[in-house]
């Protein structure tokens, strides 16, 4: 085999490592609604919540953040102070969604959902756009959904995110003790 071959088999296999620059799913919600941008692990299961670290964030803005069994909100970026909650009574079996409330024009961007057991070497990412719309003027409001939620997420209910893994290679630290990506 040529050397050409090998290191364009090595390449290959580098890149085939990189992390998913596409989203996962986009979810559509109208100002002063409630939204859950959907994120879930793979294979779902007992998840230990005082060894995981989950962050949802907007580029380096962070959104919510959670260690050792408990929201860390010192750090989150004060647009979205009071209007963040995870689901933590389902979190243990791998439900790692993020719900937003009173959704804001400003909200509109791509969320990355990034989880993490402590001690171990694997990061766990997913990314959400969320679209945003100013409610119609002449709009009449629908009767409210079964499930309190209003938001609108492209895909089948099979199609929710699943985090993808990254290698440990590609984890960086922050003086602030984030996990970056």
């Amino acid at each position: 085999m040529k050397w050409e071959t090998a290191l364009w088999m090595i390449a290959c296999l580098l890149l085939a490592s990189l992390p998913r620059g596409q989203l996962d799913t986009t979810c559509h919600a109208f100002v002063g609604e409630t939204v859950v941008l959907p994120c879930t692990t793979t294979p779902p299961g007992d998840l230990t919540l005082a060894k995981s670290m989950l962050y949802w964030q907007i580029g380096t803005k962070i959104v919510h953040f959670f260690q050792k069994g408990q929201d860390s909100l010192k750090a989150q970026d004060e647009h979205f102070h009071g209007r963040t909650s995870l689901f933590l009574d389902q979190m243990k079996h791998g439900n790692l969604s993020l719900k937003i409330s009173n959704v804001q024009l400003e909200d509109n961007a791509e969320y990355t959902c990034i989880y993490r057991q402590t001690g171990g070497h694997e990061t766990k990412k997913s990314k959400i756009r969320l679209n945003v719309s100013a409610p119609a003027p002449s709009r009449i409001e629908d009767p409210p959904s079964p499930s309190g939620q209003s938001q609108i997420c492209s895909g089948s209910p099979m199609d929710v995110p699943r985090l993808a893994m990254l290698p440990f290679s590609f984890l960086l630290l922050v003086p602030l003790g984030f996990w970056h990506l």
